[in-house]
């Protein structure tokens, strides 16, 4: 039995050069397709991230937008700058706010009581402040006695505009019997030798001449914890306070040729930082000129 032949177009079979021809083909596609999507990453910038591009701008969702990591990161330093900024302008202004309150207390303190001395001395009388400190005190009582008062401190300078004169601690920069009043505000508590202090207060205050002393005065329980605590703020810059007693302050004043005009207590809360017992003495020179005792 015999089987007929069945006859295929030559098309059908594929020979070994036509599979090579095929395979060559293929590889030149796939090389031209590469060649294309590297010049298409080239020409285009790339839009995400990639580790293979630190310098690639990173996008971010910012509202629903692509946001630029670099403006992102600019806005976010601007934010923190300006925070920074506005705390430190607030605490700046709680300094100076702090500083002018201290000065208006300081300068209001020193009127208050040049007003209350004005009341006792007779206006255009020559006054020296001894201890003058920042000199507010001198400086308001000038005007209100429409006299330059003078005022004399162990310190280079004072605050106020006044005519202020350094003293060397043993001799008052200013004439014999030169003087109608003579202040001493909260300054004998720190007088290292008040013998000196007395008699050269004697030497420059005229006759019939005034002495007006503020002092804190050691009493009570209470005052003694604040001189206490008032001396260990001053000692190193003038030297150990003494504080005494109200007896003890008449007793030296009249030891050293001083008659007590007037004295009155006044209110320990005249200072809330510093609430002590204090004293106002009005002095004048006693005709009869004692020695100087010792031990003071």
């Amino acid at each position: 039995m015999k089987i007929a032949r069945q006859h295929f177009p030559s098309s059908c079979f594929t020979t070994n050069s036509q599979l090579a021809d095929s395979g060559t083909a293929l590889a030149q596609s796939r090389a031209m397709s590469e060649n294309i999507s590297r010049t298409e990453s080239e020409s285009v910038p790339m839009r995400y991230f990639s580790a293979h591009a630190p310098h690639s701008p990173r996008h971010l969702i910012k509202g629903g937008e692509s946001y630029d990591a670099r403006a992102f990161t600019a806005d976010t330093q601007r934010a923190q700058s300006w925070g920074r900024d506005f705390f430190e302008a607030i605490v700046t202004g709680i300094k100076r706010r702090w500083a002018r309150e201290r000065r208006r207390r300081k300068v209001g303190r020193a009127y208050d009581m040049a007003l209350e001395i004005a009341r006792v001395i007779p206006p255009e009388s020559e006054v020296l402040d001894v201890g003058c400190g920042n000199g507010f005190i001198a400086h308001h009582l000038s005007a209100m006695l429409h006299t330059d008062v003078v005022g004399i401190d162990l310190t280079t300078s004072v605050d106020a505009p006044i005519d202020y004169r350094r003293y060397d601690g043993a001799r008052f920069p200013v004439d014999e019997d030169s003087v109608d009043a003579v202040l001493f505000c909260y300054v004998l508590h720190h007088a290292q030798d008040v013998s000196v202090v007395l008699n050269e207060t004697r030497r420059v205050l005229r006759d019939g001449g005034l002495v007006v002393i503020y002092e804190d005065i050691r009493r009570r329980w209470w005052d003694k914890g604040v001189c206490w605590w008032h001396n260990q703020q001053w000692r190193a810059r003038t030297g150990p306070c003494t504080f005494r007693r109200e007896s003890e302050w008449r007793e030296l004043f009249k030891s050293f040729g001083f008659e007590i005009v007037s004295e009155r207590p006044l209110s320990r809360w005249r200072n809330l930082t510093h609430p002590v017992s204090r004293r106002l003495y009005l002095l004048t020179k006693s005709p009869i000129h004692r020695a100087c005792p010792q031990g003071y």
